[in-house]
């Protein structure tokens, strides 16, 4: 983990050196997670920027946090590169003032920059969304992790429940595995055809329901979407199986040098060739993913290109049915389900198992 940390540091200052900066400062929980291999500096989960920063000039490596947070994250989150610096928590000026000092005044970029700072260069924000061999593992760590959980919360899930015992059920099955539920989507019978981002409600979920996880561990985002039947014949088999169709068509296209919005148009026919003229406009079609739950979101206009390492997550959907895992491209051009959980009913898809609905008699 230091050897990766190390890695990084030196990647930033090289950026320091072509962007003719002093100093970069990362401040999303995001770049703290990549720039710390894994460490964690949220406390409130729904914030994008935590306790605590990263400031790397071209001798020194620091963590900027207060006097609230600085020990814990000494004693459990920070790998040994960094040196730490201590605010009081009333004094945010003294934060200020010695990130000044620290890069002698000089310009500073960051990933949130103030009125005082630069945006990243692309080069640093590209070196972000492909993985080194470490965070692969880490990665592959989370995505079996919750797969897991979502195939046990399922499995147990019963028609009474509500929208909200089932969500609740799915946030303490990621909590017992140590990863963070940013995201528990539920949507039962009667909403299951009415919206794709189903919030979960106090309605019971009665005889069919889809479930949505964004499960973050080590900064890593694993998004996957199944579904569950109880006792009744699937309506809806019919248009999971064209998803799964058309899905497949966007993951043979995900190759090391093609562009993101290549894949969207590859999604866009598949949906013509379904018959479904209109569907690409009704729900984002998902594209990259890794310290964000969505890292570039493919459009039309997004030229931005794949690579070797980068992970992927396309969620092609229709009025009660949809489908999600999250793939890494590897070296050799193929892809690696990292939310693939054996244990969840699937059928092979152009070479690839993908899930079906789980049916509970």
């Amino acid at each position: 983990m230091n050897a990766e940390v190390a890695a990084k540091l030196e990647l930033i200052r090289q950026v320091l050196v072509s962007a003719e900066v002093a100093g970069v400062r990362l401040k999303g929980t995001d770049w703290f997670a990549w720039v710390t291999a894994g460490a964690d500096s949220a406390v409130l989960l729904t914030v994008e920027t935590g306790v605590a920063e990263v400031l790397v000039t071209a001798q020194d490596a620091w963590v900027l946090t207060d006097e609230i947070e600085a020990q814990r994250l000494q004693d459990e989150e920070l790998p040994a590169n960094f040196q730490l610096h201590v605010n009081p928590w009333a004094d945010g000026a003294m934060r200020e003032t010695f990130v000044r000092e620290a890069t002698n005044g000089g310009k500073v970029c960051s990933d949130r920059p103030t009125i005082a700072e630069t945006v990243l260069p692309d080069l640093l924000v590209n070196y972000k969304r492909v993985m080194m061999q470490g965070e692969l593992e880490r990665y592959r760590q989370v995505g079996r992790k919750a797969s897991a959980a979502m195939t046990e919360v399922l499995s147990n899930a019963k028609p009474t429940w509500t929208e909200y015992q089932l969500a609740g059920a799915g946030a303490e099955a990621l909590w017992a595995r140590g990863l963070h539920p940013a995201l528990t989507l539920v949507a039962g019978e009667r909403r299951l055809p009415l919206y794709r981002h189903a919030t979960p409600s106090n309605e019971a979920i009665s005889q069919s329901a889809m479930m949505v996880f964004c499960a973050r561990g080590y900064g890593l985002y694993a998004n996957l979407t199944r579904f569950v039947y109880f006792g009744k014949k699937d309506e809806y088999s019919q248009l999971h199986q064209h998803i799964r169709e058309i899905e497949a068509q966007a993951l043979n296209s995900c190759k090391p040098g093609v562009a993101l919005n290549v894949v969207y148009q590859e999604l866009k026919q598949a949906y013509e060739q379904h018959g479904y003229l209109q569907a690409i406009r009704e729900h984002h079609q998902g594209g990259t993913c890794g310290y964000l739950a969505r890292e570039i979101v493919a459009n039309p206009t997004t030229c931005d290109t794949l690579t070797a390492n980068m992970a992927v997550a396309w969620n092609p959907s229709l009025p009660g049915a949809k489908i999600e895992d999250t793939f890494v491209i590897l070296a050799d051009g193929k892809l690696e389900n990292l939310t693939f959980d054996p244990n969840f009913p699937s059928v092979e898809i152009a070479g690839r198992m993908r899930p079906v609905p789980l049916e509970i008699n």
